[in-house]
């Protein structure tokens, strides 16, 4: 199992920064792969990036392309979401999540390891 801690969430007015962290823990893996999601409410959970734990290739959903950056400090098994230009209609709570391979899904369903989620509110 690997369990995953989120923090860093917070109230930011628009334009604003945050900085998200998801703390990885128990089994390691040969491989893995951590991915970001946020659910607004009464929405779907939807994908926003994800990193190759062992290759630290990225990919990023279109809406936050060139405003968030993924990043991994080894030595603290931890990932970092640098969110910039933070927007109202991004309010959610955002959750870090995890997965045995190398593929950087985008579907929510090819994740089996979840942490509880951080919320970040964005303010007009």
């Amino acid at each position: 199992q690997v369990q995953l801690v989120e923090s860093g969430g917070g109230l930011v007015q628009t334009g604003g920064s945050l900085r998200l962290s998801c703390a990885a823990s128990g089994r390691t893996f040969s491989s893995l792969t951590m991915g970001w999601f946020r659910q607004a409410p009464g929405k779907e959970r939807e994908f926003v990036a994800a990193i190759s734990w062992t290759y630290g290739t990225t990919t990023y959903a279109d809406s936050v392309k060139g405003r968030f950056t993924l990043s991994i400090d080894y030595a603290k098994n931890t990932v970092y979401l640098q969110m910039n230009s933070l927007k109202p209609d991004e309010t959610a709570v955002y959750y870090c999540a995890g997965r045995g391979d190398i593929g950087l899904y985008v579907d929510p369903s090819e994740y089996a390891y979840w942490g509880q989620g951080t919320q970040v509110t964005v303010s007009s």
